[in-house]
């Protein structure tokens, strides 16, 4: 009997330490800023998610955000209700020059301020700093260390989106001021370079990003996320030829079969590159054991049904 009443409490124990290891582990989608404040909420796959980042808010010249983003009270109450959690997301990969002069002596501060309010004023968790290229200037690890500051006085998050396309503009410091960073491991190439066709992010690329991060730069596995693509570029049939991009719905809604693979070629001789479902359960197995969870660019591009990424990722996590 009492060997019986053991093997049971070890096999509750084993199941517990399962559970614990699959509710830690994060799924993190950018989601439209436009869209939560617009779409219906019973389309958005909470249940899926532990975080949402809304890109993007990003202010005026002045550092202003003068947007109504009142719609924003339904979406929020409906990840809450979920245990999930909604960031702000500010940058992206645009061109968005005001930052520099922001993250200056002279206004940064006050440029913080509006930041935290934002956050405070719709009740949000937090924010996600995806500052990227020029922006990541002298100016980059003041202040985030500052907005750390200000962020976790309001019992907030703070985030950030890196990749090693940057690696020399991120510093240590500044990547240590954030609760973990998602890392970017798409992109190698795309439609700005025609003329180095090819996938733009492969397994191997992810492997190699976490390495670096993990081990040149020494961040822990509990606050890395491994970025992942929902979508594709295509290329070709010439080297002349416009490049394209399609999410990864389209993709799979437009050619058969073609979930279970990474690259396919149109009827016209393009051929595009992304990242099946196969490819994607590697990239979940992958950031198991070198990181703490996945990261989504972004979720409106992800298929329906049993074709869904999203749902792969859930199977495999």
């Amino acid at each position: 009997m009492r060997v019986t009443s053991f093997a049971f409490f070890l096999q509750f124990l084993l199941l517990s330490t399962i559970t614990s290891a699959q509710n830690d582990f994060r799924v993190v989608g950018y989601y439209s800023l436009k869209g939560a404040q617009t779409g219906e909420v019973k389309n958005v796959p909470f249940k899926q998610l532990t975080h949402i980042n809304l890109w993007f808010l990003n202010p005026d010249t002045e550092g202003n955000f003068v947007d109504d983003l009142s719609g924003l009270t339904s979406f929020v109450k409906a990840a809450h209700k979920h245990d999930v959690k909604v960031l702000f997301s500010i940058g992206g990969g645009s061109h968005q020059p005001q930052y520099q002069a922001l993250l200056e002596d002279g206004q940064r501060s006050k440029f913080i301020e509006s930041l935290v309010m934002q956050v405070t004023k719709y009740g949000l968790d937090g924010l996600d700093v995806d500052l990227e290229s020029a922006n990541i200037d002298e100016n980059y690890e003041v202040f985030v260390t500052e907005l750390g500051v200000a962020l976790r006085a309001q019992n907030k998050l703070m985030t950030a989106a890196i990749a090693v396309y940057y690696k020399d503009q991120l510093t240590n410091k500044a990547i240590a001021q954030f609760d973990f960073v998602n890392v970017m491991s798409y992109d190698r190439t795309g439609p700005w370079r025609p003329e180095k066709p090819g996938p733009h992010a492969l397994y191997e690329h992810a492997v190699d990003d976490l390495t670096y991060f993990g081990e040149d730069r020494q961040v822990p596995k509990s606050k890395m996320t491994l970025g992942v693509p929902f979508y594709g570029y295509g290329y070709g049939p010439e080297l002349t030829s416009k490049a394209i991009s399609m999410s990864y719905g389209k993709i799979v809604e437009t050619f058969n079969g073609s979930e279970l693979k990474d690259e396919w070629t149109m009827p016209d001789g393009k051929i595009l590159y992304y990242n099946g479902i196969p490819t994607i359960k590697r990239k979940v197995a992958l950031a198991k054991e070198k990181a703490s969870g996945i990261m989504i660019w972004q979720i409106q591009g992800d298929a329906k049904g049993s074709k869904s990424l999203l749902k792969a990722i859930n199977q495999a996590k």
